[in-house]
């Protein structure tokens, strides 16, 4: 038994490193650039950093829980700012999310579920291309997962140390992305579910769940105080814009515009995936074949059997705890698809939707344990079978998923354009100059335009940053000195050409088709 739990750890270790590995490797330049949205992280870091003011909620580009953009200025402050600063949260959380998925696949079904959900966290496509974007929303899976791995070991071992820490995880959740709101939701059917399912399950477990409720609060009472009492607009976001009960979206059509977004979120996973660029590969699904496949079977299979168990429990009063745990999973599924389902805008959308991320791979880990054990019943010869095509399926899946990623999607110009590299590349090169060279950057009216190159040359006292229409404050004397332009702006050229009739435009072009503008003399 020991000599298993052994081989058991080492294999997890392993799974573990190579996840890790899988979001570290070659982070400066995969994904090809630093987006814009991202940097808008780093400068709230940058800013509480500098002056100590760290915020709960920052209400910028539309405003964000604060919980990544403190975690950035951390990872600032110790290791200065850099693209691997930025992203290590997003990498370190990513990564904990493996550990998270073995545990509550072990803990809900078996040892083996855990290392197979866990290798597909680790090795999916859909999971390493976030975990290297600072982006909050990668937090919200770390949260789910571990939250409710400690809250279902709570209920077999009646710890309460184990509903301690599931409410202070759940809790944070609501620092972490706005899908998180919804997650209550989960909890409450999974409770209607355990008092239909078990014997006097309030009275043998209200003080565990009283437990639970007061360090969810705890943990969550920031953002608690932030949304409800000191700034209640802050609840109010951008999804209200996009929503499909808006009159703008559902054009008076609300049952069509929600079967749409409905049955889009459902096909991303298999069928026609997230046309964005930086959140997948399109056209193609999230998940590989065998991963989709898998996890189609697995989401077939574990509704069957809460369709099943409620029935009987219904019509013929039976009670199975099996019961819920099924229903847990579709009920966690469909309540972390629903920020995503009830929006309209860029549907497919892998990103609303990372909450259902852990689930997902647990359905397919549900499935490939399925058919090992129905292996098991037949013969020797069979079971071979049956191992050899598992084994071979997960050994594809570990293989496509990172080269997909980084030969074919990390060297894709459309890729580098939609993460804006050209200004990642501006940084970079403003970072081969002299610190005492003046700099000028002219962008577009865009504000956030500035801020991958501002973000990493923050110290850099003598670069000065203006619009295309603030040539006239380029004050040029005899030293050395660049200016720099994002783009081919006319207008722009032209005025420097006119006041300094000394200096020549050059293109620069780095890989990718990356191009910016450089006036020398």
């Amino acid at each position: 038994m020991q000599n298993k739990k052994t081989k058991v750890y080492i294999l997890l270790f392993f799974i573990i490193v190579l996840g890790f590995f899988l979001r570290i490797y070659n982070i400066d330049n995969a994904p090809p650039g630093v987006y814009p949205d991202e940097a808008v992280n780093g400068e709230d870091a940058l800013r509480a950093l500098n002056t100590g003011n760290f915020q709960w909620f920052y209400p910028a580009n539309q405003g964000r829980e604060g919980l990544m953009m403190n975690l950035v200025a951390l990872c600032f402050k110790f290791f200065g700012a850099s693209i691997l600063s930025l992203k290590l949260p997003a990498i370190v959380f990513g990564t904990l999310t493996i550990l998270g998925a073995y545990l509550l696949g072990k803990e809900l079904f078996n040892t083996r579920v855990g290392l197979i959900s866990s290798f597909l966290v680790s090795v999916g496509y859909w999971a390493i291309n976030f975990n290297r974007i600072s982006f909050r929303a990668n937090l919200l899976p770390f949260v789910l997962v571990f939250s409710f791995y400690f809250l279902w070991k709570g209920l077999r071992t009646k710890n309460n140390w184990d509903f301690i820490f599931g409410g202070l995880f759940f809790g944070l959740g609501l620092h972490t992305y706005i899908a998180f709101r919804i997650a209550p939701a989960i909890l409450i059917v999974t409770l209607i579910s355990l008092i239909a399912s078990r014997q006097n399950f309030l009275k043998e477990y209200w003080k565990k769940i009283l437990i639970f409720i007061i360090f969810t609060t705890l943990a969550a009472a920031p953002m608690l105080y932030t949304f409800f009492w000191a700034h209640p607009e802050y609840f109010e976001s951008r999804s209200d814009s996009i929503s499909i009960f808006s009159t703008k979206i559902n054009q008076g059509n609300l049952a069509g515009t929600f079967l749409k977004s409905f049955v889009l979120s459902l096909a991303k996973y298999n069928f026609w995936g997230d046309q964005n660029w930086r959140h997948n590969y399109p056209p193609y699904p999230i998940l590989d074949p065998f991963t989709g496949i898998a996890f189609l079977f697995g989401f077939i299979y574990i509704l069957i059997q809460a369709l099943q168990t409620l029935f009987f429990r219904i019509f013929k009063k039976i009670k199975n705890p099996e019961m819920d745990k099924y229903v847990f999973l579709i009920v966690w599924f469909f309540a972390m698809l629903a920020p995503e389902f009830m929006t309209a805008e860029g549907n497919p959308h892998a990103l609303r939707s990372i909450g259902t991320l852990p689930v997902v791979f647990l359905f397919s880990g549900i499935s490939f344990d399925f058919f090992l054990k129905s292996a098991e019943r037949h013969t020797f010869l069979f079971k071979k079978i049956i191992w050899s095509l598992v084994i071979f399926a997960l050994i594809v899946i570990g293989f496509f998923n990172p080269i997909k990623y980084f030969y074919f999607w990390a060297n894709k110009p459309i890729v580098a354009n939609s993460f804006n590299k050209s200004l990642t590349d501006i940084s970079q090169y403003i970072q081969t100059l002299p610190k005492d060279y003046p700099t000028y950057i002219i962008t577009s009216y865009n504000t956030l335009e500035k801020l991958p190159i501002y973000i990493f040359n923050s110290k850099r006292l003598n670069t000065k940053y203006l619009y295309t229409n603030q040539t006239d404050q380029i004050q040029l004397g005899n030293s050395h000195f660049t200016i720099i332009m994002t783009g081919h702006y006319d207008d722009a050229i032209a005025s420097i050409e006119t006041h300094f009739p000394n200096l020549s435009l050059e293109r620069i072009n780095e890989s990718l088709g990356s191009t910016y503008y450089i006036f020398k003399k």
